[in-house]
């Protein structure tokens, strides 16, 4: 019994060890095909996401060339168009470099002249007449500068002396007036004296001055005037002064304004010159002239304001060729560039004080800063 029962506990013994190996095989085995079919599934997933990514290049490539066709098209076409224009169109000239952006540390560039201040820009819109009137104005008061020393230029100690030099100043210089009337004087210094004159002595006596038959019947007829009128005075009113022989109202504003201290306006050919290519009037009458200055300056200016526009007339507005380049008042000159623009040889266009030669009168003011004139030749 005890034999028996010792071989069945080991055959017992032998099968459940068999069993548990079998157990365990199958175990491993399974574990082997789970680990298996996760490898195959893996596989299955990265070939497939590979074979997913090069169609997805495929895609986009596709996706980049159907959006690139347009444009590489409009490209083609804009460059054919552009290629055909260029034969049809003439040859152009290559463009101008544009200058090169300014440089804060650059060098600046040289200042103007002081004599010579920057021209006026041209307006887009008509001049207003107060901006005309306040223009004409600042450059009056900018001429008063220039010429502190302004004054009539015909050599006179007296009015009836003014009187007469202003009349034998037509058509001709005050230079040669001046060179003339110290020896008219010196023959006859009064209008009585003048009255009493021989046309022949009187006519040689002023012959430089030109048209010296008509000038002597004046003279005479003047002094007759005032002495059989006037008692021998030159009136001191414009009402009594134009009605002498040979006098206008720009001789009674030069006598009236200069030997009396009444103000007026003389428009000779100097001043309405420059009134009108400075743009304060437009009108060629001097009568005319004289109402529409009056209209822009206060009377106390006018008979210095008159002084001042002939000075510059004669020496650095010439009625020819005026020196632009070297005028005071360039900048509010709405006729600049007229003129010589180049400041050196603008210069050399200036005359009497202005370009270093002697003035017009024969004893000029203590105030004038250039040399007097000389003597008329062989007097």
């Amino acid at each position: 019994m005890t034999g028996t029962s010792a071989a069945k506990r080991a055959t017992a013994k032998k099968t459940a060890t068999k069993s548990a190996a079998k157990k365990t095989a199958a175990k491993k085995a399974t574990a082997e095909k789970a680990t298996a079919r996760k490898a195959t599934a893996r596989k299955g997933t990265a070939e497939e996401t590979a074979a997913k990514k090069p169609a997805a290049k495929k895609t986009a490539a596709k996706k980049a060339a159907a959006k690139k066709a347009p444009a590489k098209n409009a490209a083609v076409e804009k460059a054919t168009a552009a290629k055909t224009a260029t034969e049809k169109a003439p040859a152009k000239k290559p463009a101008a470099k544009k200058p090169a952006a300014k440089n804060p540390t650059a060098t600046k560039k040289a200042a103007p002249s002081p004599s010579l201040k920057t021209s006026p820009k041209p307006s887009a819109k008509p001049e207003s007449r107060t901006a005309m009137v306040r223009r004409a104005r600042r450059m009056n008061r900018e001429l008063a500068e220039v010429y502190p020393y302004a004054h009539p230029e015909l050599d006179f100690r007296n009015s009836f002396e003014l009187l007469v030099a202003t009349v034998l100043s037509a058509q001709t210089t005050d230079l040669r007036v001046n060179q003339t009337t110290p020896a008219l004087f010196a023959a006859y210094p009064t209008p009585e004296d003048m009255a009493a004159a021989e046309p022949e002595r009187l006519e040689e006596l002023i012959r430089p001055t030109g048209f010296f038959r008509a000038k002597a019947k004046s003279l005479l007829g003047l002094s007759t005037a005032l002495r059989d009128r006037f008692d021998g005075e030159v009136p001191g009113r414009l009402e009594d002064l134009v009605t002498l022989p040979g006098v206008g109202r720009k001789t009674a504003n030069v006598v009236l304004g200069n030997a009396f201290g009444v103000p007026g306006i003389t428009v000779d050919t100097h001043f309405g010159r420059l009134v009108r290519r400075f743009r304060w009037t437009e009108q060629q009458d001097p009568e005319k002239v004289e109402a529409e200055i009056a209209e822009i300056f206060p009377k106390s200016e006018w008979t210095m304001l008159s002084h001042r526009v002939v000075f510059h007339g004669r020496r650095v507005c010439h009625s020819r060729k005026p020196a632009c380049g070297a005028c005071p008042i360039a900048h509010d000159c709405p006729s600049y560039g007229e003129g010589e623009l180049d400041p050196e040889k603008a210069k050399k266009l200036l005359k009497y004080e202005m370009g270093g030669q002697p003035g017009q009168r024969l004893r000029p003011p203590a105030d004038y800063p250039g040399q007097p004139a000389p003597p008329l030749a062989g007097r």
